[in-house]
């Protein structure tokens, strides 16, 4: 107990980006801009879905939960970039680094799992499109996106736990731009096997779950649109899911080069780039996507525009 009580004393040392000056400055003007696009973005995406009442669809309700969870997962980390990349000290206490890693663990699994359910919605909407409406009836799309937020909150709540009842008596400079569970369980000088056991399964379950039932339903996706022998039959039913499918594609290939790469000297400086891609990058882009190629979107920021003006 005593251990824990001086452990829970603890500051640790975000070590950054870069340590030169110049760089330092262009890294903070960079994710200043990201993090404003990705906020405004989907925030207007979802005010633009709320406004239109030809939008209170199962599709854009979920794409209302992938921006909310979207601009919250770019909150828990961007505003610590921006204050450890300028400010002289860069240390974080251990109630920080916690919330930091409860937040965005919860929010990466949620928008996994989110991205998933999506696919599921575009399959019922192609495949069995006589029957849409009874299969994601209100109560089934409620359920839908609360089983996301719930498993991915109680995932991360079993993580922050496990990973800081550790006793951490190593260096406590983090070699990354924000905190997470890896690094501390490298810090920690006691038995992790329970830490990194709980690890693997949460990800094999969330990750494997989620991209087994996309594929899945994009392959019967396919098979539908192949059957369909007018081409502007087949040009429509495709643009229904091509927005989602380029997020889609996006995430996971993101993460799946993380984790899939061989190691190297370099792969920690590799690792700390596609984490950028996945945390930071793919929120801004996500609303982009969905604006520039989804008719209904352009149509209804057009209209917004249009009495606007």
């Amino acid at each position: 107990m005593g251990q824990l009580n001086q452990t829970t004393s603890h500051r640790f040392i975000l070590l950054g980006l870069s340590s030169s000056p110049h760089l330092q400055v262009m890294f903070f003007l960079l994710f200043l801009i990201i993090y404003f696009m990705t906020i405004s973005g989907n925030f207007l995406l979802i005010v633009i879905v709320r406004m239109n009442p030809t939008l209170h669809s199962p599709m854009y309700f979920f794409l209302t939960n992938l921006s909310i969870i979207d601009i919250c997962l770019s909150s828990s980390i961007a505003p610590v970039i921006l204050r450890t990349t300028l400010a002289k000290d860069k240390s974080i206490s251990l109630l920080g680094c916690a919330s930091q890693i409860f937040f965005s663990l919860s929010l990466g699994a949620t928008e996994c799992l989110i991205l998933a359910v999506m696919a599921y919605d575009r399959f019922a909407a192609i495949c069995r499109p006589l029957h849409y409406n009874t299969i994601m009836n209100k109560t089934v799309c409620f359920y839908m996106a609360a089983v996301p937020w719930s498993a991915g909150f109680i995932n991360s709540l079993v993580q922050v736990t496990l990973t800081f009842q550790l006793p951490f008596c190593k260096c406590h400079s983090i070699n990354h731009y924000f905190c997470e569970i890896p690094a501390f369980i490298r810090m920690s000088c006691g038995d992790t096997f329970l830490n990194e056991l709980s690890l693997f399964i949460a990800a094999g379950i969330i990750g494997m779950c989620s991209f087994l039932l996309t594929l899945t339903s994009y392959l019967h996706i396919i098979s539908t649109i192949l059957k369909i022998t007018s081409s502007q039959g087949r040009q429509k039913s495709f643009s229904t899911c091509a927005s989602h499918l380029t997020v889609v594609s996006l995430y996971y290939g993101t993460i799946m080069f993380m984790h899939l790469h061989p190691r190297s000297a370099s792969s920690a400086e590799q690792d700390r780039v596609v984490t950028i891609l996945y945390t930071v990058v793919t929120p801004m882009l996500n609303p982009i996507i969905y604006s520039v190629r989804n008719k209904d979107i352009k149509e209804a920021i057009r209209k917004a525009i249009g009495n606007e003006a």
